[in-house]
């Protein structure tokens, strides 16, 4: 099965970018914090390798301080949060997602940002 390199490539360019500052980025020491092999990050970051599990992709945003959907996203998977809250709310986020389809970006993320205001008032009893 083909991989999609791009994962890889960007999980190089962050790890590289911090490594310059910070030898925890090293190759070894990366894979070490991520719980991974260094022969498995190396081969990943080449294309060789599809990306690992959606935990060692959300340890590596936080490693990486970059956005673990985002993330999650380029390496073709979805934070399985994210099917729980679904099946919770099964009878309108399918359809909320589907009508959202066609939004801008911009519109998207003003959405997003409503909906956490909304959520962080405190409720009236």
């Amino acid at each position: 099965m083909p991989v999609d390199p791009e994962f890889g490539k960007l999980i190089r360019r962050l790890r590289e970018e911090k490594k310059r500052t910070d030898p925890s980025f090293s190759l070894r020491r990366f894979a070490e914090a991520v719980g991974i092999s260094a022969t498995f990050i190396s081969k990943m970051e080449t294309g060789d390798y599809a990306p690992p599990s959606h935990e060692k992709i959300k340890r590596m945003a936080e490693l990486l301080e970059y956005d673990p959907d985002e993330l999650l996203a380029l390496a073709g998977k979805i934070d399985p949060e994210l099917n729980d809250i679904i099946r919770e709310r099964s009878g309108v986020l399918p359809d909320i997602l589907r009508s959202m389809r066609g939004m801008s970006e911009e519109d998207l993320r003003r959405l997003a940002d409503q909906a956490r205001k909304k959520e962080q008032k405190p409720k009236e009893e």
